[in-house]
């Protein structure tokens, strides 16, 4: 990947200290966001800028739309999500909930994943509303994406309703600053596997859930490798295959007791091409094959599925005007697709072409002590520069 040439790699005070702002919140998706969102709704109502926002069933999270510039459709929702993973048991060197400068680093939850983005592009509202806008820039601030994208599928659903109809959407999640036109799509599932409880010294009078589960998840492992080795590529991706992932297991109360439970959560990031409703219909054809051996024991023995989750894929494609609007503030760099998922999918499906551009990488988020660096966050500050440019200026 080529980076850009910027002007400069200063990141302004401002920019700086927003950043700060918004990491003092301690955001992580089970806790509210909304000492964040009222925060922000003060500053902008203190810009002349007035907020809408939607809330969970509970009332206890927000997500928040604003717009600067003229009220017509058109113009370019500026995305990001106020939540943030945990920090439980991760070693931190500095407190995660202040954005530290640690040589040329910030450091601090959220810093790359994604409130250096939202921080930015708050900082430069003085500009925005300075500057005129010929077409308007729309801020949409959503909740609990890192367990789902579920805050702004109510925020888009709210738009629809009452008529916003933005030209386009760029989401800001870490990409290096590079421009995103795709991702994979993502299914989550939990598989639970009931057994029947023995003393482990009289192991065939019961069934061992935990063994069955392992089984299961075995059988992943090798779906995993042959479509690894076997299956369609698109190397434009940076990992360019479907990929599967089980991400935790639990079962059994004790050695010498044949395990009655055991659960696991695994996932699905699929390519266009690979149908992940029929992945998982392979998966339960395999584990079928367990059912008769388990009834034999105890009748009331099973396997289940669960979907948790459910974000598609989307290809907003390098020649649709939202890319090519990247392209001129981001001084024409190439396209990339990546393999994590984001709302783009979901504001591109609702007929808002999107695409992804933010500083910082994946690899750095959702670590202890992550960081971004400042020429990243100073790269950031300078592409958005130019969009209010952009939308400054009459259309051609």
């Amino acid at each position: 990947m080529n980076a850009p040439l910027i002007e400069s790699t200063k990141l302004s005070a401002a920019s700086l200290a927003m950043i700060r702002q918004l990491v003092s919140f301690n955001t992580t998706s089970r806790e509210s966001n909304l000492a964040l969102i009222e925060w922000v709704s003060a500053y902008l109502r203190d810009h002349g800028i007035e907020s809408r926002l939607t809330f969970d069933d509970a009332g206890n999270k927000a997500n928040l739309f604003a717009t600067i510039g003229p009220q017509i459709d058109g113009g370019i929702v500026l995305s990001g999500h106020t939540d943030v993973v945990p920090v439980d048991g991760q070693n931190w060197n500095t407190d995660p909930w202040q954005a530290t400068q640690v040589g040329d680093r910030l450091v601090g939850r959220g810093v790359c994943d994604m409130k250096s983005f939202i921080a930015i592009a708050l900082a430069l509202v003085p500009e925005m509303t300075q500057r005129g806008l010929k077409r308007p820039l729309h801020f949409a601030l959503s909740y609990d994406e890192e367990v789902g994208c579920i805050g702004v599928r109510r925020l888009i659903a709210d738009l629809a309703n009452v008529g916003f109809a933005p030209g386009g959407c760029i989401v800001g999640e870490p990409t290096g600053m590079e421009l995103v036109v795709a991702h994979k799509g993502k299914r989550s599932y939990r598989c639970r596997v009931r057994g029947f409880e023995a003393h482990s010294a009289l192991t065939p009078k019961g069934v061992n859930a935990v063994e069955i589960a392992c089984e299961v998840v075995t059988y992943l492992r090798a779906m995993a490798k042959r479509i690894r080795e076997k299956g369609r590529l698109d190397h434009d991706y940076d990992v360019p295959f479907t990929t599967v992932h089980v991400g935790t297991i639990k079962g059994g109360t004790a050695l010498n007791i044949v395990p009655r439970d055991c659960e696991f959560i695994f996932e699905f990031r699929f390519l266009p091409f690979d149908d992940p409703d029929e992945l998982l219909r392979e998966l339960q054809d395999y584990a079928a094959r367990f059912l008769p051996e388990m009834h034999a024991v105890a009748a009331d023995t099973c396997i289940g599925f669960e979907q948790l989750s459910a974000l598609p894929g989307f290809d907003t494609g390098a020649d649709s005007v939202i890319a090519e609007l990247g392209r001129c503030c981001n001084h024409g760099t190439a396209f990339n697709k990546v393999s994590f998922g984001a709302e783009a999918s979901l504001f591109h499906n609702a007929g808002i072409p999107a695409i992804l551009c933010g500083p910082g990488h994946i690899a750095q988020a959702h670590q202890p002590n992550e960081w971004v660096t400042l020429e990243q966050v100073a790269r950031c500050e300078a592409f958005l520069r130019r969009l209010i440019d952009q939308v400054s200026s009459p259309r051609a």
